[in-house]
């Protein structure tokens, strides 16, 4: 693991040096080679490109933990634009321009596309869209015909998204009196701090409806954050079976990511299980959809995805994940991947839509 750890570093740094030429030979062709201002350049550049991990040590410093997300998000616009740039200023030699004017407005017009692209990427991020899933479950709830569920996978609550992005989640859940409200996993970012100091615990209880939730990869704390989260409003299920009054199932698995902690088999947790009643399932990570189906298992609901977040990230997702996305039918299993409510790392989305998840349950046999 330490080979790859260093081929990383030597990875980013190579490409920080390639950013870096190239944000010189810009700032040249604008006002010369200056080269008083050279060393104090790469020095900015490099403080600005750990930025990040800086972030990491100094954890109440808003303003680091913002810069280095802002550097991030504009590194993968300069690793996306920057070699269309270098192309079309060796192109630019078959055509009449100087180069040094080429390279000047070839440099303007890529920073104005970055610039539009990053706030493009936080409206995506900050802005969720509502998504509608129309199901049928083909087991008989007496008494009930239809159920309304809301859905939010991977709110990520942290300094990057608090109160205000809560708000508008419990405001839209409200809004749309649901029957039921699942939160299926990475409800923080890391740390639990954020989400007591913002006061979210406090809005959530807000929820007219009952919460229930399974942990994520990032719910992770020193603290003991089943019982956080359940004195916050929600009912957190981790290795657990809950029978609803209606008759409906709903069971919450421990995270898949937790190498230190060993979870349940989801064939153990079904022995509880009415399989002549629905059974809906709180997967975090969207994997082993075949044993979810062979173990009885109606309706699964995940996120983690983030559908890659920026593209070409899905591309990358769609392969490790049957279901990276959306909704698939595999057998008499059904399953809804939410792109999720947050984000994580990058403060943008490009190419996919932070999301709330509506889903339509009918039961028809």
């Amino acid at each position: 693991m330490w080979i790859v750890g260093i081929g990383i570093i030597l990875l980013y740094n190579l490409l920080i040096f390639y950013i870096g030429y190239n944000v010189w030979v810009w700032l040249k062709s604008l006002r010369g080679d200056r080269k008083s201002i050279k060393y104090i350049f790469w020095s900015v550049l490099f403080l600005l490109a750990y930025s990040f991990v800086f972030a990491r040590w100094l954890n109440e410093s808003i303003f680091i933990t913002w810069l280095g997300a802002i550097w991030l998000s504009f590194f993968y616009f300069f690793v996306m634009l920057f070699p269309l740039a270098n192309l079309a200023v060796f192109l630019s030699r078959f055509t009449k321009v100087p180069k040094q004017k080429f390279v000047k407005w070839t440099g303007f017009l890529t920073l104005t596309i970055m610039v539009c692209s990053f706030f493009y990427g936080m409206y995506n991020a900050y802005s969720p869209v509502y998504k509608t899933y129309q199901i049928n479950i083909p087991k008989a709830v007496e008494g009930v015909e239809n159920l309304t569920i809301i859905m939010a996978s991977d709110m990520h609550f942290g300094d990057l998204s608090g109160g205000g992005q809560a708000k508008k989640l419990v405001e839209f859940i409200n809004a749309k009196n649901p029957d039921l409200v699942l939160f299926p996993g990475d409800i923080i970012d890391d740390d639990v701090t954020p989400f007591l100091e913002e006061g979210i615990p406090e809005i959530f209880k807000e929820i007219n409806a009952p919460v229930y939730a399974s942990l994520g990869n990032h719910d992770r704390d020193e603290v003991d954050l089943v019982a956080v989260f359940n004195n916050s409003g929600m009912n957190v299920l981790d290795d657990d079976v809950l029978l609803l009054p209606e008759g409906i199932t709903l069971v919450g698995r421990k995270d898949k990511g937790y190498r230190d902690v060993v979870r349940a088999e989801l064939s153990t947790l079904m022995k509880q299980v009415d399989l002549s009643k629905p059974v809906i399932l709180l997967e975090h990570q969207p994997y082993d959809l075949d044993i979810a189906e062979e173990n009885g298992v109606d309706l699964i609901v995940s996120g983690h995805t983030h559908r890659g977040q920026v593209a070409p990230g899905n591309l990358i997702t769609s392969r490790l994940f049957e279901n990276d996305f959306g909704y698939l039918k595999k057998g008499e299993l059904q399953s809804i991947v939410s792109s999720g409510y947050g984000f994580w790392g990058l403060p943008i989305r490009i190419g996919t839509r932070s999301e709330i998840v509506e889903i339509k349950i009918t039961f028809n046999p």
